[in-house]
């Protein structure tokens, strides 16, 4: 799986817009849709932070199913 492949399903998962989640790496709308389309491929800081962001998301979202 791409790098644009893994963004596109754990944006759709999150249930996030192309929008939404540029917001939140600090990047443009234009690049999250140059990686989901194979375009572009981010710099190694952006994978990092959105690694980090996608297992923020799931802590969250398994702490949120456990209560």
């Amino acid at each position: 799986m791409t790098f644009g492949e893994r963004v596109k399903s754990a944006r759709q998962k999150l249930g996030m817009s192309q929008q939404a989640l540029a917001k939140e790496l600090g990047v443009s709308f234009a690049t999250v849709n140059r990686w989901e389309n194979g375009h572009n491929d981010p710099k190694y800081e952006t994978v990092v932070r959105f690694e980090n962001f996608c297992s923020e998301r799931e802590e969250v979202s398994r702490e949120g199913a456990e209560e």
